[in-house]
């Protein structure tokens, strides 16, 4: 996932979590309700692709994301990725090496087509935000897509490195009442400025203790004030210990949560997980922290209530990709014997790994006679998914919906790597729906 940005330090990263803190949802507060912008209900006018608008009297571009089953009348969440100082909007949109695992920093692998994202570019690459006129330039691009698409107003979200780490830094600041939860990774202080700043903010914060950590623990530390969280000093992890540490504040305001995840590496958007000197945004704990961190509140959609709107267009011949691992359901060794239990393995188009699903049998079929099955007619957690000659029993009929799970209809559970593993040759499963990043899968050609 290397990209080019005169931010990036080569430094030794790796992490692994050493404390796995309990459901963000605790600290979040009842979910709100969900409030539909004034695009719900009409016929879209704005397409997928680069944008150019007016601004503060410049010409500004985004690249916009809309799901590719996009329902007007369901409200969707949205999300910005900011880049990073001489990065650009592609680079955040496309992913860099890891294509599309990493997209938008990683959230669209995991949204199941339950969000719009934006990739704003920066003058000069960069978030100077003098007077300012990023600040604007994000108001005017919600003005824009909310008039046109159906949005969830109390579900707008933004991310960055570095610069835009900054960037969403400074939106917390300014548009604590127009954002609901912003993440900095590596954020190297309030550069793109914090117009206000005074309000009370859900704020999550990711950084390197080899990398100028005082100045994310400083940025931390004003929401922890706000937010009126116990004061404490939380771990972080030793030089060399290749993990990393996540700390939920406690006594927050109830909707308000702090989180604070230190890492031991440098200036890094993707540090993987027990690996010195590896980045990979594919394989990085932060993907799912991320995405963990903002679907916590409330009204956006849970695996038990999809939205109703049909799964994406292109199911001949597509791959199932995990959207925490970014890897391929795979049928072992490309054998075609009834019982084999799929895993996921690296993504390489072969027939083992190439399905149809059929919307109206509702089966999922690989080599066009064998149907993804749950095991025995299981519906229990823990029942394997194999292959099986097809036989439309309802153990092996699926729903593929739109918030990214994939549901047996028998059982209501969903299709899991076990053991939330992302490593090749992890094993699928049934297991009860809870929306984590290995339940999440998307269909691609």
């Amino acid at each position: 996932m290397r990209q080019s940005s005169t931010r990036w330090l080569g430094a030794t990263i790796a992490v692994l979590a050493v404390a796995a803190i309990g459901a963000y949802a605790l600290t979040a507060g009842s979910p709100a309700s969900a409030a539909n912008s004034a695009g719900c209900g009409k016929a879209p006018t704005l397409t997928s692709g680069t944008r150019t608008i007016q601004s503060g009297g410049k010409s500004r571009s985004f690249i916009l994301k809309i799901p590719d089953s996009y329902n007007n009348n369901y409200a969707h969440r949205l999300a910005f990725g900011f880049h990073w100082l001489g990065g650009t909007a592609s680079q955040v949109a496309g992913g860099g090496s890891d294509g599309y695992a990493w997209a938008y920093y990683g959230m669209q692998s995991q949204s199941g087509n339950t969000t719009i994202f934006v990739a704003p570019q920066g003058l000069n690459n960069g978030w100077g935000n003098s007077n300012g006129e990023d600040v604007t330039f994000t108001d005017d691009m919600i003005r824009l897509i909310e008039a046109d698409l159906c949005v969830d107003t109390t579900q707008r979200f933004s991310v960055g490195f570095s610069y835009g780490g900054a960037m969403s830094y400074a939106l917390a600041c300014a548009r604590p009442t127009v954002f609901r939860a912003v993440v900095a990774i590596a954020a190297p202080g309030a550069i793109s400025g914090c117009s206000g700043g005074t309000q009370p903010f859900a704020y999550m914060g990711i950084h390197g203790i080899s990398d100028n950590i005082s100045a994310g623990r400083s940025l931390r530390d004003r929401f922890v004030r706000n937010n009126g969280c116990t004061p404490q000093n939380p771990p972080e992890p030793a030089r060399g210990s290749l993990t990393h540490i996540i700390t939920v504040y406690s006594g927050c305001q109830a909707g308000y949560p702090v989180v604070w995840a230190p890492f031991d590496g440098g200036h890094q958007q993707g540090p993987v997980d027990g690996c010195a000197g590896c980045e990979s945004g594919a394989r990085s704990w932060v993907k799912p922290e991320v995405w963990k961190f903002f679907t916590q509140f409330g009204s956006g959609p849970t695996p038990s209530n999809p939205p109703t709107s049909s799964p994406p267009p292109g199911q001949q011949n597509v791959q199932i990709v995990g959207g925490q691992s970014g890897r391929c359901a795979d049928v072992p060794n490309s054998s075609t014997t009834n019982g084999t239990q799929l895993q996921i393995w690296d993504c390489h188009g072969g027939t083992n790994q190439r399905f149809t699903y059929n919307s109206s049998s509702r089966q999922l079929t690989v080599y066009g006679n064998k149907c993804l099955d749950a095991s025995g007619q299981g519906t229990s957690n823990g029942t394997r998914v194999v292959i099986w000659d097809c036989h439309g029993g309802a153990n092996q009929q699926w729903n593929v919906n739109a918030n990214g799970s994939i549901t047996g209809v028998q059982s209501g559970l969903c299709l899991d790597a076990s053991g939330n593993g992302t490593a090749n040759g992890t094993l699928l499963q049934l297991w009860s729906c809870h929306g984590g990043g290995n339940q999440q899968w998307s269909l691609r050609n």
